[in-house]
């Protein structure tokens, strides 16, 4: 039988994806067995429990399970690097049923110094399904730590770590900002205001105005419960003044967002306020990018690439 294990494996999850031999995918698992909460039995026992009943086919894991503290570290590839040189670099290591491995090993740029794994193969994924963006895109990937990354000629040129997330939640949960003791609520107006805040922080910068969030609440513009809205569309919106800035994003290149639809239509509204209209997100693309890493390092034969309707509802 013909076809691949694909396996996205993170801090705090694990998704399989079981694809046939023409790269149709198949199915999807998903187990909250991250490198920090692995099931009794580690590693061997996570990876046979999430692909129960599924055929011995190759595997090949992308993302934390190849960190320093994962399952085994793989060196990160310097920049500038493409699909066929990151699915030359794969490692590998001999499970526990006897059968390999195979490991992704992540892009390290070196002028930032500045790493990824994981996100690498979300981004060759979303160049499979939308080959017009391989001559030149910068790439947002929100999230914990949030991903801008610029490719040029299908190759990986530039990225750059933003830790809004982190920083967000820092606030919210050991900062004075953050101790309301109000219930949260969705408020789009004190997002806006907040993305505004940072927009017109001229080079003082975001950094500058979070101490207004409680100013605006002490003064009574600013609802308790508004605060982690405005916070976060402080934090995002300086996402995009400094990206603007110092060139990261340019008005006559495209943008665009990999991600969840919920955290994607934040930065979409945050964009709006910098006069930039962003197309909608591609929503999961580390299966098709598993898939093509695969194809590059031979371990399945070259199979088509799925409609983006398949795999990436817009947010």
């Amino acid at each position: 039988m013909h076809g691949l294990i694909g396996l996205d494996w993170g801090t705090s999850s694990l998704r399989a994806f079981r694809f046939d031999g023409a790269g149709a995918l198949v199915e999807t698992r998903a187990r909250p067995w991250g490198i920090r909460q692995l099931p009794d039995g580690g590693y061997d026992a996570a990876l046979a429990g999430i692909t129960t009943g599924w055929p011995a086919l190759p595997r090949l894991a992308c993302g934390m399970v190849g960190s320093r503290g994962g399952w085994r570290e793989m060196p990160y590839l310097d920049l500038p690097a493409d699909a066929v040189q990151l699915g030359r670099a794969l490692g590998h290591l001999r499970a526990a049923d006897g059968r390999d491995v195979h490991l992704v090993p992540g892009l390290r740029d070196p002028h930032g110094p500045d790493v990824m794994r994981g996100e690498e193969t979300q981004l060759l994924g979303a160049l499979a399904l939308r080959p017009a963006l391989a001559d030149a895109c910068t790439f947002i990937q929100p999230g914990t730590h949030s991903k801008w990354t610029v490719v040029r000629d299908g190759a990986v040129r530039s990225f750059r770590t933003l830790m809004t997330g982190e920083l967000f939640a820092a606030l919210r949960q050991h900062s004075i900002l953050g101790a309301t003791g109000a219930a949260t609520v969705d408020d789009i107006e004190a997002f806006e205001r907040g993305a505004a805040a940072a927009r017109d922080s001229g080079a003082a910068g975001a950094l500058s105005r979070l101490f207004s969030t409680r100013a605006l609440m002490l003064d009574g513009v600013l609802a308790p419960a508004s605060v982690p809205d405005y916070l976060s569309g402080l934090l995002i919106g300086e996402e995009f003044r400094t990206a603007l800035a110092d060139g990261l994003a340019r008005r006559d290149t495209p943008l665009q967002l990999i991600g969840e639809a919920a955290l994607c239509a934040r930065y979409r509204r945050a964009a709006a306020l910098f006069d930039i209209e962003l197309p909608p997100a591609i929503a999961d693309a580390a299966a098709r990018g598993l898939w093509l890493l695969a194809t590059q390092a031979g371990l399945v034969p070259p199979g088509p690439i799925p409609s983006v309707s398949e795999t990436t509802p817009a947010c």
